[in-house]
């Protein structure tokens, strides 16, 4: 089990789920196992919501998920 700091209220908005989904999919793809490649989904899904600012849309999350992977390197 893996718990994910709280994250940001607005990725209850339309679409957030299909780009946490991308995330996941694209980590599994890079050789991740299924639960590394979630919690490092949640992460990034996360972190790429604290930087889209506070209120975005789909596309402005899924443009802040390379910012986010990239601030991590």
């Amino acid at each position: 089990m893996a718990l994910a700091p709280p994250a940001s209220s607005w990725l209850s908005v339309a679409g957030s789920g299909d780009v946490l989904a991308g995330i996941a999919a694209s980590r599994m793809a890079c050789g991740s196992d299924a639960f590394s490649a979630a919690c490092e989904a949640v992460w990034l899904h996360g972190e790429a919501a604290r930087l889209a600012g506070p209120a975005f849309s789909a596309d402005d999350l899924a443009g802040a998920v390379s910012r986010a992977l990239a601030a991590t390197l």
